[in-house]
């Protein structure tokens, strides 16, 4: 018994290397909710980067010093440029 498909072109939705636009606006969506949470983050990070450049390690318990510790860590491993947009972003400068 052989089966025969047949298929009317007319009734498929075919967009070769197109994006609909329902997805261009998901897309668009996304990427603004992105860039917000970047500079949430940078934020963040840039006002842990205040604060642990202005802590005197001499008057915090050790617990408090180890999680500072961990913290500058961190911090330092970010990319220059990053470090700065987040300096930037509490108006803090790095004073050499």
């Amino acid at each position: 018994m052989a089966f025969e498909y047949v298929i009317n072109m007319s009734e498929v939705n075919i967009m070769p290397n197109s994006i609909n636009e329902n997805e261009i606006n998901l897309l668009r969506k996304e990427l603004e909710l992105l860039m917000l949470e970047r500079q949430s983050l940078l934020r963040v990070t840039g006002a842990a980067a205040g604060l642990i450049a202005e802590m005197d390690s001499h008057d915090l318990p050790i617990s408090t010093v180890e999680a500072a510790d961990l913290l500058a860590t961190i911090i330092n491993k970010l990319s220059e440029e990053t470090l700065q947009d987040a300096l930037s972003s509490v108006h803090a400068e790095i004073v050499d």
